[in-house]
C-alpha cells in the first residue's frame, strides 16, 4: 500500500512522460530491500489503476492515460493584495469558551478525561461484521443512492422501537431525524427557531456549546441556576422562548433533576409558552438505578425537543445522533439539514443500525455499565482521604464526578502542573459563563482510565494540590514580609 501510493505520487509530482520505462521488478526490489513478488504485485495493481502499461518481455512503462494528471499552476503578473482575514472574520470562533482535549491524551498514564471510550470494552469483531454486512451487494444499491433527505430505515426502526421506549417516548417515523451527533441537532434547532427574534436560557454551569451556538446566532441568552435537585424552574425568565437543559445528567455536575422539578419546568413552559431542548446524552450509563423519566416522556404539549446520541454509549467518533420532536418541527429540520449536508452518511447509519438490531449494542452496554460501576466505586473511595470534595454526581451512574478542592486552588493552575506527571482532567472554568477566579472545580472522568491506575492518579492529584497550596502559602508569607520591610 505504501509503495503503491509512493509511486503514484512520484508519477504525478514529476509529471513523468508517457512511455517512460519503470525500473525492473528485480532492481526496484533490490533498491528498496523488499520482496520482488511485492514489487510485481504493486506494478500489476498500478496497471489495473491506469498508471502503468505492461510491455511484453520489456517490463512496465508509464501509461499514456494516467488518471488525475496534475496541471501546471497558472501564474499571472498582477498586484497582490492578501485578504485580511481578521477583518473578514471578526468573530474568532477559535477563542470561544469550549471543552478542549489534548490530542495526546491516550499516551497519558492517568487520563481522567470525560466522554472517551476504553477500546478494550468494545466488540471490534461484531462491529466489523456489521460493516461487512452493510457493504454487501444486497445493501449496496440501497445505500449508494441519494436518499433525498431520508434516513436509514434500519436505524430509525431500532431507535423508535427500542431506544426511545427505554426513555418512555413513543414516536412515529416522521418524528425522528438522524443527525451528526447531538451538537448537530442543537445547531439545527437553533437555526430553525432563530428565523424570528427569540430569547433563550441555559444552565450555568452548563454545556458551553449551548451558549456558543446561541451567541453565533446573536440570540439573547440568560443563565439559570440550580441546586442539588437540578435546575430551578423559577430561575427561567418568563420571556424565554426556549431553554437548553441536560436534566438526566447535568453538565458538568452530573446532578439529576428531580421529578418534581421536571414537572414544575413543564408547567412553567406551558404557562410562559416556551420550548425545551432536552439533551439526554448519557442515560444508557445507568448502573446504580434506573434513569429518571425523560422530560419528553412527560410532555403532553409537544414542547420538548429531545436530543440523543450514541457518542457516549458507543464511541464519540461515530457522530450519530437523533432528534425527536413534533412532526411539523422535524419536517422543517429535515429540509434544513438537506440544505447543509443532505443527510448523514447512510452507510454509517446502516452499520450502526445492524450493531443495534443484532443485539451487539445491548451486550456492549452491559459491559460498559459493569466497568463504569467498578471504576466509580474506586474513584469515590480514593477521594475520601484527600482534599477534594465531590460536589456533583449522577444519581443513576454516569461516567464522571464534579469535584472541588478545599484549598480554593485554581483547577487550571493545578492541572497545568499535572501534565508533567501524565495526569489529565478537565478544569471547571470551561463550564461557567463567568467563572470565578480562582475556579476550584474540575471534572474527573473515569470511562477511559484503567481501574488499577485510578488510586495512583488520585494520589498524584492530592500531592500536587498540597504542594501548590504550600507554594501559595509561602508566596503570601513573602508578600507580608516585604510589606513589613517597607514599613520599617
Amino acid at each position: 500500500m505504501q509503495l503503491t501510493s509512493s509511486i503514484i505520487s512520484v508519477l504525478l509530482d514529476t509529471r513523468a512522460e508517457p512511455c517512460t520505462k519503470m525500473p525492473s521488478t528485480r532492481k526496484m526490489a533490490e533498491t528498496l530491500d523488499i520482496s520482488r513478488l511485492t514489487v510485481t504485485i504493486v506494478y500489476n495493481e498500478l496497471v489495473s489503476q491506469g498508471y502503468l502499461d505492461p510491455l511484453p518481455r520489456s517490463g512496465f512503462v508509464v501509461s499514456e492515460k494516467i488518471p488525475h494528471r496534475r496541471i501546471d499552476t497558472i501564474k499571472i503578473d498582477r498586484d497582490v493584495h492578501p485578504v485580511d482575514w481578521a477583518e473578514a472574520l471578526p468573530n474568532d470562533l477559535t477563542k470561544r469558551r469550549q471543552i478542549e482535549k489534548p490530542r495526546n491524551w491516550r499516551h497519558m498514564k492517568y487520563p481522567f478525561i470525560y466522554g472517551q471510550i476504553d477500546p478494550k470494552l468494545f466488540d471490534h469483531n461484531a462491529w466489523r461484521d456489521c460493516a461487512r454486512r452493510a457493504l454487501g451487494a444486497r445493501d449496496f444499491a440501497e445505500l449508494a443512492g441519494d436518499q433525498f433527505g431520508q434516513d436509514d430505515p434500519v436505524l430509525i426502526d431500532y431507535i423508535r422501537k427500542n431506544t426511545l421506549p427505554r426513555r418512555g417516548i413513543r414516536a412515529a417515523e416522521d418524528e425522528v431525524l438522524i443527525t451528526l451527533g447531538g451538537q448537530n441537532a442543537i445547531w439545527l434547532c437553533i437555526a430553525l427557531l432563530s428565523q424570528r427574534p427569540i430569547k433563550a436560557a441555559t444552565e450555568d454551569p452548563g454545556f458551553p456549546d449551548f451558549s456558543a451556538a446561541l451567541r453565533q446566532f446573536n440570540i439573547p441568552t440568560s443563565f439559570t441556576s440550580g441546586d442539588e435537585h437540578g435546575l430551578l424552574p423559577e430561575s427561567v425568565p418568563s420571556d424565554t422562548d426556549i431553554i437548553f437543559t441536560t436534566p438526566s445528567h447535568s453538565i458538568p455536575s452530573g446532578i439529576t433533576m428531580s421529578r418534581d422539578r421536571r414537572e414544575a419546568l413543564l408547567r412553567k413552559a406551558d404557562k410562559d409558552n416556551f420550548l425545551i431542548l432536552e439533551d439526554d446524552y448519557e442515560y444508557e450509563m445507568s448502573f446504580l438505578e434506573k434513569p429518571s423519566p425523560s422530560l419528553k416522556s412527560m410532555d403532553a404539549s409537544g414542547r420538548v425537543i429531545y436530543v440523543g446520541s450514541f457518542s457516549k454509549s458507543l464511541f464519540p467518533g461515530l457522530r450519530i445522533g437523533y432528534m425527536v420532536a413534533h412532526r411539523d418541527f422535524i419536517r422543517q429540520a429535515r429540509a434544513l439539514r438537506a440544505m447543509i449536508l443532505r443527510h448523514p452518511p447512510v452507510h454509517m447509519q446502516r452499520v450502526t443500525g445492524y450493531f443495534l438490531a443484532l443485539g451487539h449494542y445491548d451486550a456492549h452496554i452491559v459491559r460498559v455499565r459493569s466497568a463504569l460501576k467498578e471504576r466509580r466505586e474506586i474513584l469515590v473511595d480514593a477521594l475520601k482521604n484527600t482534599d477534594f470534595t465531590i460536589k456533583g454526581a449522577a444519581r443513576h451512574g454516569g461516567s464522571s464526578l464534579w469535584v472541588q478542592n478545599e484549598f480554593g486552588i485554581d483547577s487550571k493552575e493545578l492541572l497545568d502542573r499535572l501534565v508533567e506527571r501524565s495526569v489529565y482532567a478537565e478544569p471547571g472554568h470551561w463550564f461557567f459563563e463567568k467563572p470565578t477566579s480562582p475556579c476550584s472545580f474540575m471534572r474527573l472522568g473515569y470511562s477511559s482510565i484503567r481501574p488499577e491506575l485510578i488510586r495512583e492518579g488520585v494520589q498524584i492529584l492530592q500531592e500536587e494540590l498540597v504542594a501548590l497550596n504550600k507554594t501559595h502559602g509561602n508566596r503570601k508569607a513573602m508578600n507580608i514580609g516585604a510589606w513589613r520591610r517597607q514599613l520599617s
